[in-house]
């Protein structure tokens, strides 16, 4: 027996709030024990609401507006039968919500975006400061010319597919954030400890933008100001205090005026950072000894990419670079953090718009400052420091300095209002511009620390790593338990805070992979596995708990 009870679930069943409906015949369910909540099962004099019986050992259809349509049946689990109350509902003419964000409902087509607002975006965020310093690790690594070319190619190719197949679908279905959609399946209390990780980890690479765009002082008329190298983790001056602080107010602002902000200085900052990042490469072959075209292949073999590690550095393969590739990314495209953005889109094909930033960004880009550091190498002997600022600067003068400070900008932003989300869901009564400008504080903080920006590599895969499995286990809770007959979006159907299934995927996952990362496994190779084996654990344990 498998009954149609409604279109669509009530607030109280669901636990998202009501989405307005066009169609007056829609109806809405309230389920009443047999004592029901009216009292002792009776109901008013002049009722004419109709009573279905439902078997509990059977399933039926509660299709929410955050759900697939016409797909979730939700298992009733109770000893005795229950009544649903079906009635008719006049459309919903609650005012829309103040804030023009959305942070907990989902986002009205009047405010979804066009794809240019996408390609702009992504193209801007990914041809960023991160370029800067990724680009010559990848080179101190000793990664041979093939295995940089090849890996980036096909790595790339794997992350636009995350982000076309994976996060844009479920993002364009819900159209509500990561963090929001997490908690109706994890319940509060998982959602508060998830967030406060995950906004502190954003921070933190955010704070790495900042440490890059703070580099742009190391040129004349600052060359006083004491830049710092790779072993350096504390911060190197007064003077450095001072840059950081005021970069990163300004990147603070930016972010705290909301998505529309963002996207706007992504689009007017975007062409102009890449066209840098090309002439940048361009313009630093013939200052490599490569006149033409014909022979940067066979010099690029010796010149730049010549295989040979820095002092205390592991050697890269074509392995190494395209999981890294795949996975410097992985928190917002696997891990649905770009649920925050794609849900402003109109289509999940808008998924494709990730392209820009992986091809331009995450291959141009990396092998343009790739070039620069070698030249850097080659002009300054025995200098292994890694500096976007000079370096740039040694290439294309103030254009290089300027694309520096936008590039740093162009990934805070972003980043920054992410963070900010996930605050915002542990303090949804706070105004979201006064959380996202705090958490840019707390960004310009780890800033000033460069230990994290030069300790980049292992950092990114680490927060990939962790963040990754949360979404995992929400693509299986969306997509998967409803063709599996299982109960999904369980913490808002039961009004629980707490869903032991998630907390136990996710703790497992992760000490599965710190495991194999403290025995020397770069950190990039575990995010894959720990992303299976944490959506695999939460079905086992999910079912574990049905039957018990």
């Amino acid at each position: 027996m498998n009954r149609q009870i409604s279109r669509q679930g009530s607030p109280a069943e669901t636990g998202v709030p009501p989405r307005e409906s066009t169609n007056s015949e829609s109806i809405h369910t309230a389920p009443l024990s047999n004592r029901g909540a009216l009292g002792d099962g009776a109901l008013p004099s002049n009722s004419d609401h109709t009573f279905t019986p439902i078997n509990p050992l059977f399933h039926r259809s509660i299709p929410p507006s955050i759900l697939p349509q016409s797909q979730i049946k939700s298992l009733i689990n109770t000893a005795e039968p229950v009544f649903y109350l079906t009635m008719q509902s006049a459309p919903d003419s609650t005012p829309p919500p103040a804030s023009t964000e959305f942070e907990r409902t989902p986002v009205p087509e009047s405010h979804q975006k066009p794809a240019r607002s996408f390609w702009g975006m992504y193209a801007g965020e990914h041809t960023a400061g991160t370029e800067f310093v990724i680009g010559p690790l990848f080179l101190a690594a000793g990664v041979s010319a093939f295995d940089m070319v090849w890996g980036l190619l096909l790595g790339n190719l794997m992350a636009v597919l995350s982000w076309r197949y994976l996060c844009a679908p479920i993002a364009t279905r819900t159209r509500v954030t990561l963090y929001y959609q997490l908690e109706q399946v994890a319940g509060r209390k998982f959602i508060i400890a998830y967030n406060m990780a995950n906004g502190i980890l954003f921070c933190i690479l955010a704070g790495a933008m900042i440490t890059v765009a703070a580099t742009a002082v190391g040129v004349a008329p600052f060359v006083d100001v004491r830049m710092p190298e790779l072993t350096d983790r504390a911060p190197t001056g007064i003077a450095w205090i001072f840059a950081v602080l005021i970069i990163g107010g300004i990147f603070s602002w930016i972010a705290a005026r909301g998505y529309d902000m963002v996207a706007r200085v992504a689009n007017i900052a975007a062409p102009w950072m890449i066209l840098i990042f090309l002439v940048a490469g361009i313009t630093t072959l013939p200052k490599l000894g490569i006149e033409n075209l014909s022979q940067f292949w066979e010099a690029s073999q010796t010149i730049i990419w010549n295989g040979i590690p820095h002092e205390g550095h592991i050697k890269f393969t074509f392995w190494h670079v395209f999981f890294f590739a795949w996975f410097c990314n992985a928190a917002v495209h696997v891990g649905l953090a770009d649920m925050s953005i794609l849900r402003f889109a109109r289509k999940a094909s808008y998924g494709w718009a990730s392209a820009a930033g992986m091809y331009i960004g995450h291959f141009m880009a990396w092998i343009s400052a790739s070039m620069l550091y070698a030249l850097h190498l080659q002009q300054n002997p025995g200098d292994t420091s890694v500096l976007p600022g000079p370096m740039a600067f040694e290439a294309l003068g103030l254009a290089g300095l300027l694309c520096v400070i936008v590039a740093g900008w162009t990934t805070a932003n972003p980043t920054i209002y992410r963070a900010g989300l996930a605050f915002q869901a542990i303090f949804p009564k706070r105004s979201r511009f006064v959380v996202t400008l705090a958490t840019g504080g707390l960004a310009t903080f780890a800033g000033l620390f460069p230990a994290f920006a030069m300790q980049l590599l292992d950092f990114v895969g680490l927060y990939g790593m962790i963040l990754a499995p949360i979404g995992a286990i929400l693509l299986v809770d969306y997509f998967i338990f409803p063709k599996m007959r299982l109960l999904p979006n369980y913490a808002a159907l039961r009004n629980a805070s707490f869903n032991p299934a998630v907390v136990v995927a996710w703790t497992v996952s992760l000490a599965v992979g710190f495991v194999f990362f403290k025995q020397g496994v770069f950190p990039s190779f575990l995010t894959l596995p720990v992303w299976l084996l944490c959506g695999l654990i939460y079905v086992l344990y999910t079912r574990y708990l049905l039957r018990k």
